[in-house]
């Protein structure tokens, strides 16, 4: 017996320290009782050992059956017998929907692994699911107080609350229950406790609270209560952004003297402050988070548009590279075309009289005596004739003829591009040899 009492107080610690009522306050004895009142003793009891080992499967499979509505029996015209903790009495029926409601909030706190080692993929997300989408209070009140949401025990609501201020998604439907709850239960009226309060005789069939004292006009009753409105205004609304409607709750409530109404309003208006600044907080982070991101990003465009930029400025000197290159050697190939370069003549062409330069010694020697004078006064010194500035002007001009029509010439049989810039080049080349040819000839004649 000093062991499992041991372990019934670990179980309470285990459970207030989560926010919820112990699974046993304490022992009594069951002397007395009927056979089910015993049965269902022995089989919290025997939950809560397993509870407190961590065998989770099995504490919930063994507390089960106290909070599920027997079927009938096949073939029979029987109906439903109503779950086994509504024959309890007010104690047990709530210690046994406290453990229940604690090994289920166990069970949603594991980690997915874990749970589903222990139960199973699909059980444990059908667990998970009926306690975050709030469920379990509609079982609750279903298979424990024949579906009135008012005859539902304080303390269990207490319990339902947290438990789905743990875990639920929202907090809309623990709002929308609470609301409900207060509305339908009674108030506390301490001026009227009933001296039977304690003689609880529930019935088949028959709410677990209906039609008997309920022991709501005691103190526990009232604190129950009270501790009701500290999760509805201090926890439920807030996480809602209710305030104001929390404020006004606070200061209507009738259960709440002025000491417990002054002391929930300032821990409201604590509880706000503390709540801006973490918001004002969060939004300073996400804004310093952001203002990183928009510079990381002008960062990379910036590099980006560098590297683009020289990049291009690469094509480009590779291009105008490229184009000096190929404009060079297609000059040098122009040139080479049309015969003019630095330092030839032009060819001549075929039976056109050959330029000066280009004579042979015979036809120089009868250019000289059809000169006349000068050719023969030449021929008795001894001496090479020295042609005239005439002569040479002739030869000249037959030069740049002999030029034009090779140049006329290699357009017709090979044109290629950008024809005037070549012969551009060409003429200029023969004009620089013309003024040269008529400078000789000046100062031949000068002298």
């Amino acid at each position: 017996m000093a062991t499992n009492r041991t372990l019934y107080t670990a179980a309470d610690s285990i459970a207030q320290s989560r926010g919820l009522p112990g699974p046993m306050a304490s022992l009594s004895s069951t002397s007395g009782r009927n056979p089910a009142s015993s049965h269902i003793s022995k089989t919290y009891r025997q939950a809560s050992t397993l509870f407190l080992t961590r065998r989770l499967p099995e504490a919930l499979s063994t507390v089960l059956p106290l909070v599920t509505p027997t079927p009938p029996a096949e073939g029979t015209s029987e109906s439903t017998e109503p779950a086994p903790v509504v024959r309890a009495s007010r104690s047990s029926r709530i210690k046994v929907w406290s453990l229940y409601l604690t090994v289920l909030n166990a069970i949603v706190e594991l980690g997915s692994d874990e749970g589903k080692d222990a139960f199973g993929a699909q059980e444990w997300k059908a667990i998970c699911h009926k306690v975050r989408e709030g469920e379990v209070w509609e079982e609750v009140v279903r298979n424990g107080y024949h579906g009135v949401e008012g005859d539902v025990d304080a303390e269990v609501v207490i319990n339902l609350a947290t438990l789905l201020l743990a875990h639920a998604k929202t907090q809309t439907l623990n709002q929308k229950r609470l609301e409900n709850y207060l509305a339908a239960s009674r108030t506390p009226n301490l001026d009227s406790i009933p001296s039977d309060r304690f003689s609880e005789s529930p019935r088949r069939y028959r709410s677990p609270r209906r039609g008997a004292p309920s022991g709501a006009d005691t103190p526990r009753d009232l604190n129950a209560r009270v501790k009701l409105l500290e999760l509805y205004t201090l926890h439920v609304l807030p996480r809602n952004g209710e305030w104001e409607y929390a404020r006004e709750f606070i200061s209507v409530s009738p259960v709440l003297d002025d000491e417990r109404r002054d002391a929930f309003l300032q821990a409201l208006d604590t509880l706000r402050e503390e709540t801006e600044a973490a918001e004002r907080r969060e939004e300073e982070e996400r804004r310093k988070r952001e203002e990183a991101i928009r510079r990381d990003i002008e960062e990379a465009r910036r590099l980006r548009a560098e590297n683009e930029a020289r990049e291009r400025k690469r094509i480009e000197e590779e291009r105008a590279r490229r184009e000096a290159a190929e404009a060079q050697a297609k000059a040098s190939a122009s040139v080479a075309d049309f015969g003019v370069d630095g330092s030839t003549t032009p060819p001549r062409r075929r039976g056109t009289p050959a330029a000066a330069g280009s004579r042979s010694p015979a036809s120089s020697r009868g250019l000289a005596r059809s000169k006349g004078p000068v050719a023969r006064r030449a021929g008795s010194g001894n001496t090479v004739a020295t042609p005239t500035l005439m002569s040479r002007a002739t030869t000249v001009l037959r030069n740049l003829r002999v030029l034009v029509d090779e140049v006329a010439s290699a357009f017709r049989t090979n044109p290629r591009k950008k024809i005037r810039e070549r012969m551009a080049r060409a003429i200029g080349v023969a004009w620089a040899k013309v003024k040269a040819t008529a400078g000789m000839g000046t100062k031949v004649s000068y002298i």
